[in-house]
């Protein structure tokens, strides 16, 4: 391996650890200061659509950034700013225009977006999404600036630069505490946007930086080659456009899923909670174990060599299971110790901990239907497929609809309940979870038709198995933690946390190995 290529894994490795750090710190002063109350409740809602747009042109391996990296790489410096330049000011006016009209229909929206949420919640609400429009048209000039800086090879900025928001937000959080001590729930502190003016600020100041970090490498230009459209703005567009609408079908769940929340109080605050615990551990899943098989299935694709591809996939989903079982059953027997240790504090008090653990562990028990869908996904993007999964995509909408109204009744007062079961904000991870185990049958089955084969029914005895192992060990374990319920400090559950998983693993490893599920040889050339 290259020395230069070695920086890059370090530098993206290191920037991309010091960011989720960041993040989690900044979730414990969320969860320290509002719990799951009815501010963090406004401004999930009012993040809503900035967040989406942040993500899906704004964020790294978006498709903005991806369409940057692929035209600017070959480009020289002086023709790479120029394109760069034209394309912020063609973009940042589509966003500008964008943010204008929801700042002055943010009212409207937010009632679109959460019908059910209390006048207060909605009021709140549709005050942060005003202060955070400015943050749609940033969001271009971020997504460009990534993928320019790393068509140069700068990738440490990239990754340490969503670290700038968390820490801005951290920043005024303390600020707040500092100058709000006795009265900890003041006017200012809920009903002036906080979290909104800290995301703002967090997202001025990357831009910031972002601006001065293209300047320094030449590529902040603002010379004109005399056309309207050149040839590279046109491909970084034909790029984009239906990049972004494959990758905003997956958002729009998460709109009707807050769709759904607004009927409780505290959902949206306790969904976030809890998707944060999940994401972390499914995110490095995610990267370790597929991003090193894509390359391997379109090289498979290009040779012909069914076989092989398959092979491979089929150790990839061995692994997956094993190691998703894994995360599952732990997250569901050590759910108290998690939850108190990360979030219990302030604000944060046994209720507002009791909601986020039943979240928790409804997220955890889908765990592998969401990487296992990732996987398949991918894989269908590996080898140049991807109707099938686009279609699938638009069926998961339809069906997330479906079971959310089916599991937690009507979202709006007019209409009657689709069934008598209401199993409250649970039930709308439920939803999700069955959602996705039903596209992860579909896009299963449908790989027969690009001649790919999986033993189905041998791949269900060892997922079975592996269950199995999970809840035997859960079973122990959990039996374990209630010989030792007695611990009130932090330190002592800590402890117990550490000690308890390290013997749930050891557990879990012995059982899978013993009932011959467990190999650790999926990588092995």
């Amino acid at each position: 391996m290259h020395s230069f290529l070695k920086n890059n894994v370090f530098s993206i490795s290191f920037g991309t650890s010091l960011s989720k750090l960041a993040g989690c710190i900044r979730q414990i002063f969320i969860a320290a200061a509002f719990g799951v109350g009815v501010t963090y409740d406004a401004f999930n809602y009012a993040y809503i659509i900035p967040g989406f747009l942040l993500i899906i042109i704004g964020g790294i391996n978006g498709p903005l950034h991806n369409a940057v990296v692929a035209v600017l790489t070959p480009l020289n410096k002086k023709n790479g700013g120029i394109v760069l330049t034209q394309v912020s000011i063609k973009l940042s006016i589509l966003l500008i225009g964008l943010a204008i009209l929801i700042f002055f229909n943010s009212s409207l929206l937010i009632e679109l977006l959460a019908p059910n949420l209390s006048y207060e919640a909605k009021s709140i609400a549709t005050y942060q999404l005003k202060i955070l429009t400015p943050c749609i048209p940033l969001s271009g000039f971020i997504g460009l600036s990534f993928g320019a800086l790393n068509s140069q090879r700068k990738f440490f900025l990239s990754s340490i630069s969503p670290a700038i928001t968390s820490l801005t937000i951290i920043f005024f959080i303390f600020l707040n505490w500092i100058f709000n001590q006795e009265n900890a729930y003041s006017h200012f502190f809920i009903y002036t946007g906080l979290l909104a003016f800290a995301t703002l600020t967090g997202t001025l100041i990357q831009f910031v930086v972002q601006i001065v970090e293209i300047n320094k490498i030449g590529l902040l230009r603002l010379e004109s080659n005399l056309q309207f459209f050149s040839d590279e703005e046109r491909r970084i567009f034909k790029l984009i456009i239906p990049a972004s609408i494959s990758s905003g079908l997956s958002q729009i769940n998460v709109f009707i899923d807050m769709f759904f929340a607004s009927s409780f109080q505290g959902a949206a605050s306790g969904l976030a909670y809890g998707n944060f615990l999940i994401q972390a551990p499914l995110g490095i899943l995610s990267n370790s174990l597929i991003l090193p098989l894509l390359p391997k299935f379109s090289n498979f694709r290009n040779y012909k060599d069914n076989r092989g591809l398959q092979k491979k996939l089929i150790s990839g989903i061995e692994y997956c299971f094993l190691t998703t079982i894994f995360l599952t059953g732990f997250f569901i027997t050590f759910n108290n110790q998690i939850v108190q240790l990360v979030f219990q504090r302030g604000s944060f008090d046994y209720s507002a901990a009791l909601k986020v653990k039943n979240i928790l562990i409804a997220y955890a028990i889908g765990i592998p239907f969401y990487l296992y869908r990732d996987l398949l996904v991918r894989t269908y993007y590996s080898i140049e497929k991807t109707k099938f999964p686009f279609r699938s995509s638009f069926a998961g909408i339809v069906l997330n609809i479906f079971f959310d109204w089916f599991l937690i009744g009507a979202p709006i007062k007019n209409f009657g309940n689709l069934s008598p079961y209401n199993f409250g904000v649970v039930g709308i991870i439920l939803s999700s979870v069955t959602v996705n185990f039903i596209v992860c049958v579909l896009l299963s089955f449908n790989l027969r038709n690009e001649n790919i084969y999986l033993p189905n029914l041998d791949l269900l005895r060892k997922i079975i198995l592996m269950s199995l192992a999970a809840f035997i060990d859960s079973v122990l374990c959990f039996t374990i933690l209630k010989t030792t319920n007695n611990l009130n400090s932090n330190l002592g559950e800590f402890l117990l946390l550490i000690f308890g998983s390290l013997t749930f693993f050891v557990i879990y490893f012995l059982f899978t190995k013993c009932l011959r599920v467990n190999r650790f040889k999926v990588y092995k050339k």
